[in-house]
């Protein structure tokens, strides 16, 4: 984002060989998560289109709640993945990549001006955003006596970066993850376990880009049972999570699998995906089983899997425990407080998962060129995206677990939708110059057969002979002619088939037709949730002075000083969504504010 904007940008990292590798499970997108890589990509980020170029399979979850709430999700192949991120940044005529892992960060006065690798070399830089994942004095575990340094399986952690960024008197915190043992698909018995073949839609990921998909893939269902459960139940005390060995909390919505065992002890079976790695291996994601058990009680539970009785571990599970730095430290720009131009992203910030760091290094890189640039930062409301939701969520409320984006997180969940990511970001990305002449060119071109659809949906009558086979999916008829577009927001009746039965459907685009279905179903959802995201607005517009004495506003609950003291919001909003301060309080504190103002003025 940052050499999109024109600037100067160094990628440095600690082996360039590992540029784009799925430390996890190789797939992008989910709930929320989806419509996260379609907003990074609309903004000019390259996540979906390495992902495209990856898909072995694709699914749309969600499709029995409605069109409103789909979300796409990539199985990836991991080769292709980290090859086509590489690709794509080596595009950029302004970004280096260079390797050398950071060691120690430099100041001038409150303000980052550098930093040094390992190897002596010294960097000067306007700006710095730090992205290191778990690699913040990492720790590997599997068992309580097998403990390993590493940011992951296989790379050395950075310690003397952690304790460079401890040194700034920054707060510090541990959170643990986890990966699953990995299989040999030849040793799997295709007989026991279910087979789920991926959708047949054309999707893709980019808006700019329709690249070919690779060959396309099933991946598989098997159960964790009473077996695997007996076999943990008698080893958790080797877990290192229940033995003692880790003291960082976990992702709630990606639990170890003793974690299942242990809070779900009436659970009669825990349902386990098999996954493929990529086109050229037989290896497999074992979806389900992430585990901190010794290797050995791995493969036990492993073989009590029906299916996996005779399975080969090609490579055990482990958790990982690691630093991050709670992000209410930080300005809603991802911003350090205290150091002027240090920007931190992803994992560091307390999240997991891939499409959480995207979003946020979207914030970080645009952020700190415009911040270098003495502009004004860009900061994306909660009604704008679910980046903004992220970001918001992170500096207002803070994490006491690690974080993971769900629909249910943000209150506009029908205004920001997968497919229309790129209706709602292209202006800000148009605006901040992130796009390529050719890119607005297909971004405009796209929008356009939307609104193409939508205008032939108003316009177009339709006779009750016409509609009587598209309505009859939806149980119901046409007393007299009306519009194609008053007629599509019946339930389970399709603009498409609307359009084609009055016989304007040459040459319109299905994605955009889709697009334009949805606006029309949910139109009067959609006013009201725009009313809201309005009022928002209004108190988005009432900004707050960064050096607000919270401490002194007596007339506001002790709670509440506290806990604005420690966020410190920029706006109006952002004080109301910080837990602990009341009504009352956001009344009181306008007008502290207000009158303050006049003083000063």
């Amino acid at each position: 984002m940052a050499a999109r904007l024109g600037a100067r940008t160094l990628l440095l990292t600690s082996s360039l060989d590992t540029i784009g590798a799925m430390s996890c499970n190789p797939a992008i997108g989910g709930i929320a998560k989806g419509t996260v890589v379609r907003e990074v990509d609309a903004l000019g980020g390259i996540m979906g289109r390495a992902t495209d170029h990856a898909t072995i399979q694709f699914r749309m979850l969600n499709r029995s709640k409605g069109p409103a709430v789909w979300a796409p999700r990539a199985q990836c192949d991991r080769t292709l993945y980290k090859r086509a991120v590489r690709s794509l940044l080596e595009q950029f005529p302004t970004l280096e990549l260079t390797q050398g892992m950071v060691t120690n960060l430099f100041l001038e006065g409150q303000r980052i001006s550098g930093v040094e690798t390992a190897d002596g070399r010294r960097f000067g830089a306007r700006a710095v955003i730090i992205t290191a994942g778990t690699f913040l004095r990492g720790r590997i575990h599997m068992g309580t006596d097998t403990q390993i340094p590493a940011g992951r399986a296989g790379d050395r952690p950075s310690v003397e970066m952690a304790q460079a960024i401890e040194t700034l008197g920054l707060t510090i915190a541990r959170f643990k993850t986890g990966t699953p043992p990995r299989i040999d698909g030849r040793t799997v018995d295709w007989g026991k376990v279910e087979r789920q073949d991926g959708d047949g839609d054309d999707y893709r990921f980019s808006f700019y880009q329709s690249v070919e998909r690779p060959r396309q893939l099933p991946c598989w269902i098997t159960w964790a049972g009473t077996a695997v459960k007996e076999i943990i139940q008698r080893h958790i005390g080797e877990s290192a999570l229940y033995g003692g060995a880790i003291s960082g909390r976990g992702p709630r919505y990606c639990p170890s699998v003793e974690d299942k065992i242990v809070k779900f002890p009436a659970a009669e079976r825990h349902q386990i995906f098999l996954e493929p790695e990529g086109l050229d291996t037989s290896e497999l994601y074992v979806n389900g089983l992430s585990t901190s058990l010794p290797v050995a009680v791995q493969l036990e539970f492993l073989h009590a899997v029906p299916g996996l009785e005779r399975a080969r571990m090609t490579r055990p599970g482990y958790a990982i425990e690691y630093d991050y730095f709670p992000p209410t430290q930080l300005t809603p720009w991802l911003e350090v407080k205290t150091v002027e131009h240090l920007f931190f992203a992803g994992q560091i910030n307390g999240t997991t998962g891939y499409e959480e760091a995207a979003g946020q290094g979207v914030v970080a890189g645009i952020n700190a060129v415009r911040r270098i640039r003495g502009q004004e930062p860009v900061i994306l409301g909660r009604d704008d995206a679910y980046i903004g939701v992220l970001a918001d969520d992170l500096v207002t409320r803070g994490v006491d677990e690690p974080y993971r984006l769900f629909t249910s997180r943000s209150e506009f969940r029908l205004l920001l939708r997968q497919d229309n990511a790129l209706r709602r970001l292209l202006p800000l990305a148009e605006r901040l110059g992130l796009l390529s002449d050719s890119e607005r060119m297909v971004a405009n071109a796209r929008l356009e057969r939307e609104e193409a659809a939508l205008s032939l949906a108003r316009d177009t009558v339709i006779t009750p002979a016409q509609a009587a086979g598209p309505l009859a999916a939806g149980g119901t008829s046409l007393a007299d002619s009306d519009r194609v577009a008053a007629v599509a927001r019946r339930p389970g009746v399709s603009l498409a088939a609307l359009l084609e039965a009055a016989g304007v459907n040459q040459g319109l685009d299905p994605s955009a037709v889709l697009v334009a279905e949805i606006e029309l179903k949910y139109d009067g959802y959609l006013a009201r949730e725009r009313e809201a995201a309005a009022r928002l607005a209004e108190l988005t517009s009432f900004v707050l002075a960064p050096d607000l004495p919270y401490l002194e506003l007596r007339s506001l609950a002790t709670e509440a000083r506290q806990k604005l003291d420690h966020v410190r919001p920029a706006t109006l909003a952002q004080a109301a969504r910080i837990p602990g301060v009341t009504p009352s309080d956001l009344h009181n504190l306008v007008l502290e504010a207000t009158r303050r103002r006049r003083q000063v003025a």
